[in-house]
């Protein structure tokens, strides 16, 4: 079976199957938790990341399908995101809700902002409703107004938009003010409602952050992006986020196929060919990719979102340069998924972590705030609508 059925049958035979369970008509939008078991805790706070990646997931498996459930889970999605995640007073989303919509934690983060816009703009795309887009560019005028300073952007602040410590993107011991992931996933989102809408003032704020990336967050003589960094965006740390980096590579090269300049193209083609190389040249091994090196101790497990990233970036660093070593590479990945990532239970899907053999290490739940069908199909939809 050739990449492009395998992906096929996991998107409509494994993840669609198992999300569409998950829909919660009672309360609205989706349950928040499932454990290693497949228990579902109906009752658990919903992530308003969770929420925003399967508004997101739905979109775009409609625009990939065409099957209208699809665009009515995703509407489901969109209400519970309008309708409960939104603070009106404030501005912004908040990060996480009670099961049945009130709010758990109103914090305020730049990252979260960032995937309620990719969301808002993806599901616009695939049904047309303008008010969706309307509140992201809501958002979006929130998120340029709060959260940048005269360098970038900040990224936690309180429901009233007060700093707080960065602790949700922080980790391996250090606080960071800024992050390699929140630059990217504005980069992700903006990308997508530049596309939605054509406005300029989006077109400019992407620039600004492909500008970041290049100047500030990839390191040129190692071939990578830095990770963690001060308000001043100093780095902090000895960090190599090996997923990141395979996830960057295919992103920035969307981002600049957006913006029509092929010119900018060209020139991130070969930013980002080199970096998918690196990743290649040290990463890849035993048929999937190491989690991360810090410092001197490499990280070794299995992580889903990782494999799922390492098959869309090789694919496209196939496409972008030829080398049929990373379409090969790809190919092997994918087969590790199917093989071991993916849970061999009925009615179940990827497991979230699993050792350098394959075996599950059940330390990530089935469904939380953060693990969802973001990833993984996007993987599967990404092969899907590329030519290769």
């Amino acid at each position: 079976m050739n990449l492009k059925n395998q992906c096929k049958k996991e998107l409509t035979e494994r993840i669609i199957p198992f999300w569409n369970k998950l829909r919660d008509d009672e309360n609205g939008g989706f349950y928040g938790f499932m454990d290693n078991e497949l228990n579902v805790d109906k009752r658990a706070d919903k992530g308003v990341i969770l929420t925003s990646r399967i508004l997101w997931f739905y979109s775009v498996a409609y625009q990939t399908l065409g099957e209208d459930y699809l665009l009515d889970n995703a509407k489901h999605a969109y209400e519970f995101l309008r309708d409960k995640c939104v603070d009106r007073r404030n501005g912004g989303v908040y990060w996480l809700m009670t099961f049945d919509g009130n709010v758990s934690d109103g914090m305020k983060h730049t990252y979260n902002q960032a995937f309620a816009i990719y969301a808002l703009s993806s599901y616009y795309i695939a049904g047309g409703d303008k008010d969706a887009l309307d509140l992201a560019f809501r958002l979006f005028d929130t998120v340029e107004e709060k959260c940048t300073d005269d360098i970038a952007y900040m990224e936690a602040f309180s429901a009233e938009w007060e700093l707080i410590p960065n602790d949700a993107l922080s980790e391996n011991g250090l606080m960071a003010d800024k992050t390699m992931n929140t630059v990217l996933h504005l980069i992700e989102a903006y990308t997508v409602l530049f596309e939605a809408s054509g406005r300029e003032k989006v077109r400019n704020r992407l620039m600004f952050l492909l500008g970041i990336t290049k100047n500030k967050i990839f390191d040129s003589e190692n071939n990578k992006l830095l990770v963690f960094f001060n308000r001043e965006l100093n780095v902090i740390g000895d960090i190599h986020s090996y997923g990141h980096d395979i996830e960057a590579s295919w992103l920035l090269d969307r981002a600049c196929q957006a913006l029509g300049d092929k010119e900018l193209e060209a020139e991130w083609r070969m930013i980002n060919l080199r970096i998918a190389d690196n990743i290649y040249n040290i990463a890849y091994e035993n048929g999937s990719l190491n989690n991360e090196r810090e410092n001197d101790k490499i990280d070794k497990k299995r992580i889903w979102w990782v494999q799922a990233e390492t098959v869309v970036g090789f694919v496209n660093a196939y496409m972008q340069g030829g080398d049929k070593k990373y379409l090969e590479a790809a190919e092997e990945v994918m087969h590790w998924i199917e093989t071991y990532q993916a849970d061999s239970r009925e009615n179940s899907e990827w497991w979230g972590e699993v050792d350098y053999n394959g075996k599950p290490m059940q330390t990530v739940d089935m469904v939380n705030p953060w693990k969802c069908p973001y990833h993984n199909g996007r993987m599967c939809m990404e092969v899907l609508n590329r030519t290769f």
